[in-house]
């Protein structure tokens, strides 16, 4: 029996994913502050069940019980029956009142479950995007259904967009993932670049050959940057700076690895606060000239066309209106700045040495 919808306790659901979403990744966080107040509460919901399906994969004994698990709660989310937990209840309504298809998260879950495999590797480019369409195509194009958008073309622009930012994720982190026993980058271009993706898996180090390997996969994430962006038009015109702000951001990290020479084995890249605080300002300017209609209007990839098949040309009625935060985007991008150059300081102060200490007075 379906769980009758009480407001208050959706209310207390909604602010335990923004305290999720604020403490898990500051980028999507600051992204997520220049959208609309009626699409930012549904998202922070999606954010928060997809964060917590992540986390279970990683963390919890069990990788295949963990994913089982998952999709007995996705079931159930879907069923109006969800598990007392604030990320699945909120999901379950978000899901309910915005008609998002369950091919989405399920495929979402099939990339998990992918993960959980351990040792699972990516032969080239379209197994790698394969993968990148499940665990970030996935929420691209969830997104995009928040916003009310079923556009084929501007569904699979937001597919796009999210796959570049899985690439742009899996080239950072090269050095993390090696640590952990995980390898993302195509094996194809690994041999190309003479290096053997066992040998180097056992005893992870950068050098040139891994250089040119991570630039590759930067490159590739840029093409489909370009592609994402030619879409953001076909969004409304209140969500287009905070979806802009998320590409801007990600693609961010990727010229921060290009700066340290692509080197993403000895250390993560992080952008500075100041950055982002200017990318940010950026997204909240109005937009340029729009990108080629070639662009806007290519066909999904193939890696993410049963994401776009999956959703329905017909929308349910909208969700009624949450209300107005009183802020507009002009006040929301002031805070967002202002936030990154108060995390930066806090971030400065908890690294700086700390004051000698005089002994005996």
């Amino acid at each position: 029996m379906r769980a009758p919808f009480d407001a208050a306790e959706h209310a207390a659901d909604l602010a335990a994913c923004r305290a999720l979403l604020r403490g898990g990744s500051r980028s999507f966080h600051a992204a997520s502050l220049l959208l609309p107040a009626r699409v930012r509460a549904p998202a922070s919901a999606l954010y928060a069940f997809c964060r917590l399906a992540d986390d279970a994969v990683d963390l919890e004994g069990g990788r295949a019980a963990a994913v089982a698990r998952l999709r007995e709660r996705l079931a159930r989310a879907y069923e109006g029956r969800p598990l007392p937990i604030p990320a699945d209840r909120a999901f379950a309504a978000v899901v309910s009142r915005h008609g998002i298809p369950p091919a989405l998260p399920e495929a979402l879950l099939e990339g998990l479950a992918w993960d959980a495999e351990g040792g699972r590797r990516y032969e080239d480019l379209p197994a790698l995007e394969a993968y990148a369409a499940r665990v970030a195509g996935s929420v691209g194009c969830m997104m995009a259904v928040l916003m009310g958008v079923r556009d084929r073309d501007a569904l699979g622009r937001a597919c796009d967009l999210g796959v570049a930012m899985q690439l742009t994720n899996i080239a950072r982190d090269v050095g993390e993932d090696a640590r952990a026993g995980r390898l993302y980058l195509p094996l194809r271009w690994l041999r190309e670049a003479g290096l053997d993706p066992d040998a180097w898996l056992a005893r992870p180090s950068f050098d040139p050959a891994v250089a040119a390997v991570v630039r590759r996969l930067l490159r590739a994430a840029e093409g489909l940057y370009l592609r994402g962006g030619a879409g953001i038009a076909a969004l409304p015109a209140e969500c287009r700076p905070g979806i802009r702000a998320a590409g801007l951001l990600y693609a961010g990290i990727g010229r921060e690895v290009e700066r340290k020479g692509f080197d993403s084995v000895s250390a993560r890249a992080r952008v500075p606060a100041s950055r982002k605080a200017a990318l940010v300002l950026r997204a909240a300017l109005p937009m340029g000239v729009g990108r080629s209609a070639r662009e806007a209007t290519a066909l999904p990839s193939p890696a993410t066309r049963f994401l776009v098949d999956a959703v329905p040309e017909t929308a349910p009625a909208p969700p009624p209106a949450s209300g107005s935060s009183g802020w507009g985007l002009e006040a929301r991008a002031v805070w967002v700045i202002d936030l990154f150059a108060r995390l930066e300081r806090r971030d400065r102060d908890a690294t700086a040495p700390a004051p000698a200490t005089r002994v005996g007075g």
